[in-house]
């Protein structure tokens, strides 16, 4: 008999999430885990890196609270005590996963799992870091032979993804870090170098910046967060453009040399030229953790890129095996694994589930804040949508005004005929959080009346989705009207 209804491979955002729903649906559940629960996350992503924005932009905050008639002279950055900080919050909360798998029933069990069989895996040693000595095992390599063999009904795939290699020269050379390398950092480098001008690499260089250093963008597309709808990714440039920092779009890094004390690295295209750097942090993408995981003794096939393709019940091409989360290449978010982590689970258990892709939002933590949900202008255009569009500034409103965060903007992307809202896209404060309205509006199928007649608490920031819906009505209150 199998020892469990459902073995989960990995405790990221999405495996751990999966293991507590399939507990609570009444399945016996195993979840295999190399390290803290939580995964990329809560213990080397999400988490750490918004603690170290939070003291960034405190830093920031005192810095310039005399506009605020506050004197607070003389701050200084103890970079060991925003590191500590952020450690703190990371171990609270994966303690309280950990806790919650527990309270759940759940059987946690260490180590790395090779499949030997569809629904059958051993469990080996986890191998050394391959980041730092410290750092995260999730892409390691085994380092001893098998401990146990673990057999279970259905198994679900959960082992997330890792930050991709840059493939050029120097690119192994001390000094030349990932993401996750990035919190092995001791100190705030005087000179840094971000190679990718996407999320990761965005929140990285606001980190760097507010706390002092010189920081240099390098991104092969046009503009910053290119994922992101146009006018959001210029924002971000002029804003990154204010806040000194350097952004070379349309160009791409060719290799890196160590000269003394510095590196230097080569950049090509648009804006060639040689910059040196005391640390070149990589931000170009993720690859799939599928190695060393034994695939192919469970015939479970993988696409070019490594990803594990699936079906919309998130079933893989082998009977009982799932796949959720980053490894399936969906969309590398953390709130999409959590959810494709219930929805796993709820299909195993034998409940229905759905995903509707078309709606994920998404929030990057720059300063200022981005954060989207559904089409941008271009894609609903390329679609066949007939659109109209409608911004309205932070500047505008007046708990942006007395916050002392103006900068910035909503942008509401509607159907022309039935103003039915396609997409929602914020650059400003609190952004992440007010994007949240946006996303119930798309699944709700709201429309730019419906926004516009809902009475919003005032003074708020997230008036904007009122305001901006009203303006694209052609009805604005708060800003001069169109030209007609």
């Amino acid at each position: 008999m199998p020892e469990f209804d459902l073995l989960i491979v990995g405790g990221g955002p999405g495996g751990y999430v999966a293991a507590i729903r399939a507990a609570q649906r009444g399945l016996t559940v195993g979840l295999v885990e190399k390290e803290r629960p939580g995964g990329v996350c809560l213990n080397w992503g999400c988490i750490p890196t918004k603690a170290m924005l939070r003291s960034a932009e405190v830093y920031e905050t005192v810095r310039t609270a005399a506009d605020f008639g506050i004197h607070a002279d003389n701050p200084r950055v103890d970079f060991t005590g925003v590191r500590q900080r952020a450690d703190d919050i990371v171990g609270q909360l994966t303690d309280g996963v950990a806790g919650l798998l527990k309270a759940n029933g759940v059987t946690v069990i260490e180590g790395h799992a090779r499949f030997i069989a569809p629904t059958t895996v051993d469990i080996l040693e986890p191998g050394p870091s391959p980041v730092y000595p410290d750092g995260p095992r999730y892409a390691a390599a085994p380092s001893g032979g098998p401990t146990t063999t673990v057999t279970a009904t259905d198994v679900i795939i959960a082992t997330g993804s890792t930050p991709a290699p840059l493939p050029v020269p120097g690119a192994d050379l001390p000094g030349v870090v990932t993401s996750d390398g990035a919190f092995g950092l001791t100190e705030v480098p005087d000179r840094l170098v971000v190679i990718g001008g996407s999320a990761v690499g965005v929140e990285w260089a606001t980190v760097f910046a507010t706390l002092g250093a010189e920081v240099t963008v390098v991104e092969l597309r046009d503009r910053l967060v290119p994922l992101e709808d146009k006018d959001i990714g210029a924002a971000l440039g002029r804003s990154f453009a204010e806040r000194g920092i350097t952004v070379l779009t349309g160009s791409t890094v060719t290799g890196i040399a160590r000269t003394g004390e510095a590196l230097a690295v080569e950049v090509a295209g648009t804006a060639a030229r040689t910059i040196a750097a005391d640390v070149v942090l990589v931000a170009v993408g993720r690859r799939p953790n599928t190695a060393h995981l034994g695939l192919e003794a469970a015939g479970i096939a993988t696409d070019a890129k490594g990803f594990i393709p699936v079906d919309g019940a998130l079933r893989t091409a082998v009977d009982h095996v799932y796949a959720i989360g980053d490894v399936t290449g969906t969309a590398l978010l953390a709130h999409v694994a959590s959810h494709q982590g219930l929805t796993a689970a709820d299909i195993v258990a034998g409940h229905d589930g759905h995903i509707d892709y078309d709606v994920v939002p998404a929030a990057t933590f720059t300063h200022p804040e981005i954060a989207s949900v559904g089409l941008t202008e271009d894609a609903a255009r390329a679609r066949g949508h007939e659109v109209i569009t409608a911004k309205f500034p932070f500047s505008a409103l007046g708990r942006a005004k007395a916050f002392g965060e103006t900068a910035g903007f909503c942008k509401i992307v509607a159907g022309a005929r039935h103003r039915e809202v396609l997409g929602v896209h914020i650059i400003g404060p609190s952004a992440g959080d007010l994007i949240a309205e946006g996303a119930l509006a798309i699944s709700l199928e709201a429309t730019l009346d419906e926004l516009a007649g809902t009475i919003h608490a005032h003074p708020t920031l997230g008036e904007i989705g009122m305001e901006a819906a009203l303006t694209g009505l052609g009805l604005p209150i708060h800003t001069a009207p169109r030209s007609r």
